[in-house]
């Protein structure tokens, strides 16, 4: 799965070859075929797999994150690091992404996922708001939906080179602290 990601980060989805996998992966194009059946398998495995992993590096962000509002801050920025395995992730989520627009299976995997990233962050909403963290009249699922949009299109700002990471993650940190209201003062 890893090489499947390399190769759609460096190729595309369209420009994904299997044999170019296979070589990548040190395996045989049979194999590969008995695994996933077909391309359109390889491709919606291989989204399942960027999703996992980014809820595995999103999480590692997480792991010292008490405050409810900083971790909805951290779940977000974790799409936004300079670090090889999420810029991988992020170039072929952003190729599966417009290739979704023409693949009708895709697009409902796809869909899937984004909805899954959305409830997550809805959640982390949910929670500051409850901690008295972030206004209570915002809708946390509208909330989330605004703010991943925003993350996706960071990123792609960001690697494509119109703007640097560290102005993406300011520019997100603002939308946060604007969705979520201003950050209540700590009590004495």
């Amino acid at each position: 799965m890893e090489a499947a990601v390399r190769v759609i980060a460096r190729n595309g989805v369209r420009g994904l070859r299997v044999e170019e996998l296979a070589a990548e992966a040190g395996v045989s194009t049979a194999l590969i075929y008995y695994h996933f059946k077909d391309r359109a398998g390889l491709v919606r495995r291989t989204l399942a797999f960027i999703s996992d992993r980014a809820t595995g590096y999103t999480d590692e962000a997480l792991a010292d994150t008490e405050d409810a509002r900083t971790v909805l801050l951290q779940l977000l920025l974790g799409e936004l690091q300079d670090l090889p395995r999420v810029r991988e992730n992020s170039i072929a989520w952003g190729e599966l992404r417009a290739s979704a627009v023409f693949d009708a299976d895709l697009r409902a995997a796809l869909a899937e996922s984004t909805r899954s990233w959305s409830q997550d962050a809805a959640e982390a909403v949910s929670a500051a708001q409850a901690a008295g963290l972030a206004d209570l009249r915002a809708a946390p699922l509208d909330v989330a939906e605004r703010l991943t949009a925003l993350v996706e299109g960071l990123s792609e700002r960001w690697l494509s080179g119109s703007v640097t990471l560290d102005r993406a993650r300011e520019l997100l940190t603002g939308a946060v602290d604007a969705e979520l209201g201003p950050r209540p003062p700590l009590a004495e």
